[in-house]
């Protein structure tokens, strides 16, 4: 069986996990969904909730994750397709077996199952944007940490790679967190490998990057105020 609901919001209804999508159970694919279905509704209904932000956050909820899981049910009925016992199917097996072995095709098939490649679509810009943050080993003031560890509270995070007290967020400071940090290694996406080292990035409670950008703060103010609700008056 393959079914996916129309639509994951209808007023106060929200729907998430098997609720809003079912599919052949191949690779733990329908568990990773449900998770990343309420870890992306959590933080959105919690800030609707409490007032940071107009009941349209929760719209986003669908735009993002609706595509996602049509993608995965698309990809588990070419998983059944493959595990029939006529002739044909197992040429077929055999074919994408053999693609499967080369470096290319298994990075693109291990980001598909695993879910480490979804891409919202937050618009333009660094490749990074609307990607999961990679859990870089950061080096801070006081300490070293990992980027993970950041988003154990649930809270947004403006991870600052350049030079410390660039970024000042005052009216945001209730809501999200700013971190001066380095980091000295190459930044590594799955999928799509090495790409150019930011100077700053905005990272939701969720774990996907909202903004990128440098010292020039160029549509931050814009990506903290869709995201995280309107600046407090200072």
């Amino acid at each position: 069986m393959t079914r996916q609901a129309a639509a994951y919001r209808a007023g106060r209804v929200l729907l998430a996990g098997d609720s809003a999508h079912v599919h052949y159970p191949a690779g733990g694919q329908g568990l990773s969904l449900g998770v990343q279905d309420a870890v992306n509704l959590g933080w959105k209904l919690a800030q609707v909730v409490n007032g940071i932000s107009p009941e349209s956050l929760l719209d986003t909820y669908h735009d993002e994750r609706h595509p996602v899981a049509a993608r995965a049910l698309h990809h588990t009925m070419a998983q059944t397709a493959l595990q029939r016992q006529d002739e044909r199917s197992k040429a077929l097996f055999d074919v994408v077996s053999e693609l499967a072995m080369m470096d290319e095709p298994r990075k693109r098939l291990a980001g598909i199952v695993s879910g480490l490649d979804i891409h919202y679509d937050l618009g333009d810009g660094h490749p990074l944007l609307g990607r999961r943050m990679p859990d870089l080993d950061l080096a801070a003031a006081d300490r070293p940490l990992r980027v993970f560890e950041l988003l154990h509270d649930a809270k947004p995070v403006l991870l600052n790679l350049g030079e410390p007290g660039g970024f000042d967020i005052t009216p945001w400071a209730d809501r999200v967190r700013l971190i001066d940090a380095s980091y000295k290694g190459k930044w590594e996406l799955p999928v799509l490998g090495a790409v150019t080292a930011p100077t700053a990035v905005l990272i939701r409670p969720d774990g996907y990057v909202a903004w990128v950008g440098d010292q020039t703060h160029i549509g931050l103010p814009e990506a903290l105020t869709a995201w995280f609700g309107p600046p407090t008056a200072t």
